[in-house]
């Protein structure tokens, strides 16, 4: 079913405040997390731990949902994630029961794989520069990133309720169902000229190679962003000496970043720059402010290897590479957004386990694991740009021959 302008601009405005929520939901645990360990009497590595719920809510519904959303439709998981998330924000801050806190926030990994599977193939679908729509998802993302970390130092600063933090997202979602129910969603899995025209013959073997390392890719640039935003305040305070306040805004430099990087790989996929290129330099660039963000023990330049670390790692690069993968299977895209999260899931599941057992050690243990999954990270994409760019280039050479072979020698 066609849509106006209007109703895609509102239908727009949902998606993207969705993923708003969102970003404050990734991080909302973690940064409650000495209130939550007075609150639930329990030491900060359980605390950990029950973070990790949110990787088993994902592992068990990413791929599940893909299916849904390719037979069923986008519109009813995306109402089914707003409605879970609801239910996670709303009952963390009242609920003793470790175990029902664990169930809370294996429900708000749920509601993350139904929000994946139905949003970024319906903005595929709207028309327009996909590309670039699925990257803006990025930015609401880090704005809700960016504003939790203030909001919670605020309500510190004033002695207020740690519990005020989810009773206001609550709200946000309420607002959004609504606006959501009265919107109408393009037809599934139509095909835009411009995805057409960028799609390029691959070789089968090329294309599992691909998949494969960029199924991979989904783990670790997840584990990059997961490990980084759980942890560097705390290591800023205890490892590096930083105050609380400084910890805190690098965590919000880091969100700054984010947010740049969006609007510039936003930029760059407009003007057609290589999604290969974009994710193999933002991969590298990464893995270096990580180190600087680790061994630096001066403020400021801690603070902008963070902002650095944040524009090149949360930028928007783990949708450019599911972009890449949506456009090698253009008919199936539910159930490869669920693959490809599904990798994302599984870091989001075992990353809270590893670190909290490496924290026990000493945080730079934890951070010199972040930077392991770094270079992971960066030798997947470059194997990825080596196979679909090489191929690219020998379908080019092939193009050119058979236009000027004449007709009897083809």
């Amino acid at each position: 079913m066609a849509t106006t302008r209007s109703n895609q601009r509102r239908l727009a405005l949902s998606l993207y405040l969705n993923y708003l929520v969102h970003g404050i939901g990734l991080i909302i645990l973690t940064q409650n997390m000495q209130s939550l360990e007075k609150f639930w009497n329990v030491p900060l590595a359980t605390v950990s731990y029950v973070v990790s719920g949110i990787g088993i809510g994902r592992l068990l519904s990413y791929f599940l949902f893909g299916y849904l959303s390719d037979r069923f439709g986008r519109k009813q998981l995306i109402s089914l994630g707003i409605l879970s998330y609801m239910i996670f924000f709303i009952g963390i801050p009242f609920t003793h029961s470790i175990q029902v806190a664990y169930l809370l926030t294996i429900l708000a990994g749920v509601a993350n794989s139904a929000l994946d599977s139905g949003t970024y193939p319906t903005f595929m679908e709207m028309g327009g520069n996909s590309d670039a729509s699925s990257v803006f998802i990025k930015a609401f993302v880090a704005v809700g990133e960016f504003i939790l970390p203030l909001f919670i130092v605020f309500l510190d600063i004033h002695a207020l309720w740690y519990g005020w933090s989810f009773m206001i997202v609550a709200v946000i979602l309420l607002f959004n169902f609504f606006l959501l129910a009265g919107t109408k969603f393009p037809a599934q899995n139509s095909e835009q000229p411009a995805e057409l025209e960028e799609q390029q013959p691959v070789s089968k073997a090329r294309r599992i190679a691909a998949t494969i390392a960029l199924s991979i890719y989904g783990y670790t640039t997840m584990a990059l962003m997961i490990l980084f935003t759980q942890w560097i305040s705390l290591f800023a305070t205890k490892e590096l000496g930083y105050s609380g306040l400084a910890a805190h805004a690098l965590l919000s430099l880091y969100s700054t970043g984010s947010i740049t990087g969006v609007l510039v790989i936003f930029t760059l996929l407009k003007f057609n720059v290589s999604k290969n290129k974009i994710l193999v330099a933002m991969n590298v660039l990464s893995l270096l402010a990580l180190l600087v963000v680790i061994h630096a023990s001066v403020v400021w330049v801690t603070s902008l290897a963070a902002f650095i670390f944040g524009f090149s790692a949360a930028g928007g690069v783990l949708q450019v590479a599911l972009n890449l993968l949506l456009q090698m299977f253009p008919k199936h895209k539910g159930v490869i957004t669920g693959l490809y999260f599904m990798f994302g899931s599984v870091a989001a599941f075992t990353i809270p386990l590893v670190t909290g057992m490496l924290s026990k050690i000493n945080l730079y243990a934890v951070m010199n694991f972040d930077v392991l999954v770094g270079a992971l990270g960066a030798a997947l994409v470059i194997v990825t740009a080596l196979l679909l760019e090489t191929s690219k280039v020998a379908s080019f050479l092939r193009q050119t021959v058979n236009r000027r072979l004449p007709t009897n020698i083809k």
